[in-house]
């Protein structure tokens, strides 16, 4: 008797983020069938779960439409060779974790070459942002797509488009051992936690901002203890720009346990607009957010966009709840004006903490989404 086919499943992920969303998926479905099959574009994350990536993940990295267009040919390039490497590991499912300039362009020449094999999509393309028309097209190659938000489910159904709303994974509660955190930074001082990005090009132009804002910080105050939140990829980076200006009381952290403790310590956090900005939210730390970008991309993302806020939970209420400094409003003093505001005004961090907890009870599932998205993923096997 002939033994069952091995199932297989290609990942394929564009940033960090992309694969630390992944790799909450797999763990899940190493408990379904711990027999399946993976090979992949991803990173540490994945990687610890002994999933092999096909090359570096930093070798398609490029953020904003001026770098894209500058690497045209590199990423073309990319995406052939990505292309044939799926085609040869010939998977059951190609899994396309968010990334959408990258990923969906690859699924949909895969799909084109090998109709078989299924192709399931995590992380909607912002269509309730922008080009909201893209479901069509995307309808066309994609077989199911996975959704962090219920607020977008309208959108897919519309165009009658196989979809589930799993939930974000980041706001899934993990109990983990405690860690001792005074053994690791050896001081006792109040804890606020930076997020300056994770990739290259965000750290490069937010890291100068904030440490001019920690040292505003400490002009004034003797009392804080600023913890950066990094990938081990770029700690040895924003510890480099640290020395240069030799702040003391500034710390780099980059294992991800260690990075959750932190958080949940922390008083305050300032972040770059992203997914981790839920992540804060999650362990109930007031905040605000941060962002900057070219002047072309702005001006190009201005035209573009159809929503007032750059963060998720902004959007969610319609309304800001947590401050959002951005471009030109992305500077050391604004950045210092407001958290010394916030630390100053118990109540404002509470009236914060309170609208942002009744927005995220939208956003939560019964389920962990993780599972959810791995036994949706399982489904199709």
């Amino acid at each position: 008797m002939e033994a069952p086919k091995v199932k297989k499943i290609f990942i394929l992920t564009g940033e960090a983020s992309g694969d630390k969303l992944a790799s909450k998926v797999v763990s899940n479905l190493k408990n379904l069938d711990p027999s399946i099959e993976y090979l992949s574009v991803g990173g540490e994350n994945l990687n610890k779960l002994g999933v092999k990536s096909i090359y570096n993940l930093k070798e398609i990295t490029y953020l904003g439409f001026t770098n894209v267009i500058l690497n045209i040919f590199k990423i073309k390039k990319k995406i052939n060779e990505t292309v044939q490497a799926i085609e040869n590991f010939n998977p059951d499912i190609l899994f396309t974790v968010d990334s959408p300039d990258f990923t969906l362009r690859v699924a949909e020449k895969v799909k084109r070459n090998n109709p078989n094999i299924k192709t399931i999509h995590y992380v909607a393309p912002q269509v309730w942002v922008w080009r909201e028309e893209r479901v069509k097209k995307i309808k066309k190659f994609i077989d199911h797509i996975l959704l962090l938000f219920n607020f977008e489910k309208p959108f897919f159904e519309k165009e009658n488009m196989s979809h589930e709303f799993v939930g974000h994974p980041l706001l899934e509660s993990n109990r983990e051992s405690v860690i001792d955190l005074n053994q690791i930074l050896g001081k006792n001082k109040a804890l606020i936690s930076i997020f300056a990005g994770s990739r290259k090009s965000e750290i490069e132009v937010l890291t100068p901002i904030l440490l001019k804002f920690i040292e505003l910080m400490n002009e004034k105050y003797n009392d804080f203890t600023f913890i950066f939140h990094s990938t081990k990829e770029y700690s040895d980076l924003i510890q480099s720009k640290i020395k240069k200006i030799n702040l003391k009381n500034c710390e780099v952290i980059s294992d991800d346990k260690i990075k959750k403790h932190i958080l949940q310590k922390s008083v305050f956090a300032v972040s770059k607009s992203g997914t981790v900005s839920l992540e804060i939210c999650n362990a109930k730390i007031p905040s605000i957010i941060i962002y900057k970008i070219g002047f072309i991309n702005f001006l190009i993302v201005k035209i573009l966009v159809k929503i007032k806020f750059a963060n998720i939970i902004n959007i969610a209420a319609k309304k800001e709840i947590i401050p959002e400094l951005l471009q030109s409003n992305c500077n050391a003093n604004k950045i210092f004006d407001h958290v010394s505001n916030y630390l100053e005004n118990p109540n404002k961090m509470e009236e914060q903490l309170k609208n942002v907890q009744l927005i995220l009870k939208d956003l939560k599932t019964e389920i962990s989404p993780s599972k959810k998205a791995a036994e949706s993923l399982f489904s199709f096997l």
